[in-house]
């Protein structure tokens, strides 16, 4: 039997590699003449660039850039030949960014641009990927682009730092300045629009620390950079939303094409062709829920997978969806979480459950 394995991560628990390597030990007890081939997934967010780096059989390079704050952090992405793969949240990342410390209005993603410009300037990349998960700012990518070289005027013909604060009294772009770029392709998992009911400050600003009365402001300041960049068109493009607006001024200051983060993985691990050679096909991620269905790495696993008549079997720590809006999906639905256990304790003895299901869905795989 042909096994393919492509799970994504289990969110706090395990990288996707290491539970391709929990799945795998599990299969190997059960049918040991199996042959297996893991192929780690991601989908945009945390743990995209280590699957690319794995996948593209990269190297880690590390340069020190801000935070979205301005203090100085360690970040790093994965040079593939002439493409750089990156994730935003390395540099401007709400992990890096403590509760306390969250300012909405002060935030702002110029440690992005930094490390986009180290990897062109540094190492001449021909193509940059990014993975653009996980944000804390709300500045519509104008501190990227002022890292890149952008700068934004306000009426006095002054200089503005790139924070939404300051940039709330921005009349002028000018563009003069800024570095040649390469090929940028981004990463994005949502299709939220930058402005409005569905755009990056009503859905996603609460997320960050902003309060009622921010919204509004959040707003407007984000109209104003729409207005002053002629980049209406470019507000309304889905993505646009993500991260703060960061979509918007990949796709306005840096021309980048804003593609689904499964889809460009996959593309770029060739998937479609590893699920053609294999017979079954088992993925994975830490909870099935409706979000699974909007789009997520297992889901277009096993789209791709049902086109050609494989069968898919997943395997979650928490499965928080009636089975009967899976099926349509997976052939075999496996939980490692049970009522005999709190889910603290599922978390804790995750290793040993998650090889044991492994073990027992190939059995189950044999027997058909």
């Amino acid at each position: 039997m042909n096994i393919l394995l492509a799970p994504d991560k289990f969110k706090g628990a395990f990288s996707a590699e290491r539970v391709c390597e929990l799945m795998a030990s599990g299969i190997r007890k059960a049918l040991p003449e199996a042959n297996i081939v893991s192929c780690p997934i991601a989908d945009g967010g945390d743990g995209f660039t280590e699957v690319l780096k794995l996948a593209l059989a990269g190297e880690w390079v590390k340069c020190e850039v801000h935070d979205a704050i301005g203090r100085p952090v360690k970040a790093r992405y994965a040079l593939c030949g002439d493409t750089a793969v990156m994730e935003m949240s390395e540099a401007s990342g709400i992990r890096h960014i403590p509760e306390d410390l969250r300012d909405i209005w002060r935030a702002n993603t110029y440690g992005t641009g930094q490390l986009m410009r180290h990897a062109i300037e540094k190492q001449g990349v021909r193509r940059i990927i990014m993975g653009i998960g996980g944000s804390v700012s709300n500045d519509a990518g104008c501190g990227m682009a002022a890292a890149l070289g952008i700068q934004f005027f306000d009426y006095r013909g002054a200089v503005l730092r790139t924070t939404p604060k300051e940039l709330m009294q921005c009349v002028t772009i000018d563009r003069s300045q800024a570095i040649a770029l390469p090929e940028i392709l981004v990463a994005c998992d949502v299709d939220n629009v930058l402005l409005g009911p569905h755009g990056a400050v009503e859905v996603y600003a609460p997320q960050k620390g902003a309060s009622k009365a921010d919204l509004k402001p959040l707003e407007s300041f984000l109209e104003r950079i729409v207005y002053v960049a002629d980049g209406r068109e470019t507000s309304i493009v889905p993505g646009a939303g993500a991260a703060g607006g960061l979509g918007f001024g990949l796709v306005q200051f840096c021309g980048a094409s804003l593609i689904s983060g499964f889809d460009l993985l996959a593309r770029e691990i060739e998937l479609t062709e590893k699920i053609r050679a294999c017979d079954v096909v088992i993925t994975g991620e830490g909870k099935l829920d409706e979000q699974t269905l909007r789009g997520k790495g297992p889901a277009g696993v096993a789209r791709i997978a049902k086109q050609m008549g494989k069968e898919v079997a997943v395997i979650a720590g928490l499965v928080e969806l009636a089975n009967t809006e899976l099926t349509d999906l997976f052939d075999h639905i496996c939980e490692l979480h049970d009522p005999s256990r709190s889910l603290e304790q599922t978390i804790e003895h995750g290793e040993p459950l998650l090889a044991k299901k492994a073990a027992e869905l190939a059995v189950v795989l044999q027997r058909q």
